[in-house]
């Protein structure tokens, strides 16, 4: 008999797969709907070239075929987890990524780690003082974060952090001049980082902050919390053993539905601050038309927003007993 843990598994993966097929085909058709191709862009940064030449571009790369014989070449490849060639660096469209990933996930990880634990934080700490000076303050920040758009908020930090104060570099993911090393090489990329992950965690933290806050008024007033409390449960093990367990079911929840979103956020964040990562990717293989590159971003994305999800699901169980894989 196979575990439950495992059956849950097999049984996500198995519905996960026509979706990710799905996102797949969709966003080929898409991209292929917009006008231009690679040898477009190519031969647009050459300043031109012969009609010959570009017919031989087009023959050589499988452009000139129709689109549904290009989709299913592609598909064909990437079940053979061969994600192409990516003609605008010259190099396997996997190396290209490799190369990216660390950085997008340095990024998405520091920021959701941030905004889901400063997050829940305050908005446990606003709802024991509920309605007070203290709550408005907090529940203020919160809506003027959300409120700020991650563009206008990046700017506004290099202009303070960087240009007026010249406490942290303007962009970049490392000191290219320094040739550092070891742990230095660390404390310099995380250094680059700071105001990236700043930036893109602030919005998500009034997201999470308020619905922290409303989930903990909702479960103070809850049967149990009443009995523990009138058996003498002191504040402390009250909102740590009895109160912050159930209310963190519906910021959890929230918390795998966002990680899709802030990947869609990393874009705006990584073209402002220069950092090399899968969302200044995404851009630049727009702007070149390099759709192996592009599909390839696609298809990891998705990849990623499924296996966090099902991680999702395996911490909403672990916090209620009551639900069964």
């Amino acid at each position: 008999m196979m575990p439950p843990i495992l059956l849950f598994l097999f049984r996500r993966i198995l519905q996960a797969l026509p979706v990710v097929l799905l996102i797949i085909v969709s966003s080929f058709l898409l991209i292929k709907l917009a006008p231009g191709d690679t040898v477009d862009a190519l031969v647009g940064d050459m300043g031109g070239a012969d009609p010959n030449f570009v017919a031989r571009l087009r023959q050589e790369y499988g452009l000139d075929q129709p689109v549904w014989v290009q989709l299913w070449r592609y598909l064909v490849k990437l079940s053979q987890f061969d994600l192409g060639w990516s003609y605008v660096y010259e190099q396997s469209v996997t190396q290209v990524l490799l190369s990216r990933l660390w950085v997008t996930l340095l990024l998405m990880v520091g920021s959701l780690s941030a905004a889901f634990v400063f997050g829940v934080a305050l908005g446990a700490f606003a709802a024991r003082r509920a309605y007070s000076l203290t709550d408005n303050v907090i529940s203020t920040l919160g809506l003027v974060f959300y409120a700020m758009p991650s563009f206008f908020l990046s700017l506004l930090m290099i202009l303070l952090f960087s240009v007026k104060l010249g406490w942290l570099p303007v962009g970049g993911i490392k000191d290219i001049g320094a040739f550092h090393t070891g742990w230095r090489l660390w404390l310099d990329i995380a250094t680059h980082l700071v105001m990236p992950t700043l930036a893109l965690s602030l919005i998500y933290l009034a997201f999470y902050m308020r619905l922290m806050r409303t989930s903990v008024l909702e479960v103070m007033d809850l049967d149990f919390v009443r009995t523990a409390r009138a058996k003498g449960a002191s504040g402390s093990r009250l909102m740590f053993h009895h109160i912050m367990r159930n209310a963190l079911l519906p910021v959890v929840t929230l918390l795998g539905l966002q990680f899709s979103t802030m990947l869609g956020g990393s874009v705006v964040i990584e073209t402002i601050f220069s950092l090399p990562g899968l969302g200044q990717l995404a851009y630049t293989s727009v702007v070149k038309r390099d759709l192996n590159t592009l599909m390839g971003i696609i298809f990891l994305c998705s990849i990623i927003v499924v296996v966090v999800n099902i991680l999702t699901d395996l911490i909403y169980a672990w916090l209620d007993p009551r639900i069964e894989l």
